[in-house]
C-alpha cells in the first residue's frame, strides 16, 4: 500500500475482529446474538447446537457489506447520542421514530443474505423484539442512549445465521443418505 493511503478494504478475519470489537463497544457479544439464532432455529430443527448458531454468527459477522452496515449502523447511532445530525433528522434517528423505516431498510439488506426465509426471520425478531434485540431497544429509550440502527441490525444478523444454520443442518440431513456422494463447490469444477 502506498505510504499515506488510507486503507479500505479489510480481510475476513480483519472484518470478523472489527465487528465484534464495535459490536462489544455497543454493549452486544456473540453469544447474545447466537442465542437469539438457537432460540429462533429451534423451533424448526431438531439437534442444532449453540455452537453451529454460533459459528454462524461469526460466518455472517465476516462477510464485507454486514462489516460495513455494522460499522455504518453503529457510527450513526453514536453521532445521534453526541448530538451530531442537524435539523428533524437529529430527533428523529436520537427518538426512534417508529415512521422511520431506514434502519429496518438496512437490516433487510442484512438478513436478505440468505434469502427471503432470512427476511421472515428478521420480522420475528423485529416485531417480537427477542434477547438483546429486546435490551437494545429498552435501553434506547434511555436518556443519551440510541441504538436505532443497532437494535434492526443485530437481529438481522441473528435472522442470517438462523437461515444459515437451517441450511447446514439441511445439507447434513441430505448427506444422511448413503447413496448421495459428499462434494464440495470445489468439486464441481471437475465435473464434465
Amino acid at each position: 500500500m502506498e505510504k499515506g493511503k488510507k486503507r479500505l478494504v479489510f480481510t475476513r478475519e480483519e472484518m470478523l475482529d472489527m465487528n465484534k470489537k464495535t459490536l462489544l463497544k455497543r454493549g452486544v457479544a456473540v453469544d447474545a446474538i447466537a442465542e437469539i439464532t438457537y432460540k429462533q432455529q429451534s423451533r424448526y430443527t431438531q439437534n442444532i447446537s449453540r455452537q453451529v448458531c454460533y459459528e454462524s454468527v461469526e460466518k455472517i459477522l465476516s462477510l464485507r457489506d454486514v462489516f460495513h452496515h455494522i460499522q455504518l449502523a453503529a457510527e450513526i447511532d453514536r453521532l445521534a447520542e453526541e448530538g451530531m445530525f442537524q435539523g428533524p433528522i437529529q430527533d428523529i434517528i436520537f427518538e426512534d421514530l417508529g415512521l422511520f423505516g431506514i434502519d429496518e431498510t438496512m437490516g433487510l439488506d442484512v438478513a436478505g443474505i440468505y434469502g427471503t426465509i432470512g427476511l421472515t426471520n428478521f420480522g420475528d425478531i423485529d416485531v417480537n423484539k427477542h434477547g438483546i434485540v429486546q435490551r437494545l431497544n429498552d435501553a434506547g429509550k434511555e436518556p443519551g442512549i440510541c441504538h436505532t440502527f443497532l437494535d434492526d441490525i443485530v437481529g438481522a444478523i441473528a435472522a442470517a445465521a438462523s437461515t444459515r444454520v437451517a441450511q447446514v443442518m439441511n445439507e447434513e440431513y441430505a448427506h444422511e443418505n448413503d447413496a448421495i456422494k459428499k462434494i464440495s463447490i470445489f468439486d464441481l469444477d471437475n465435473l464434465d
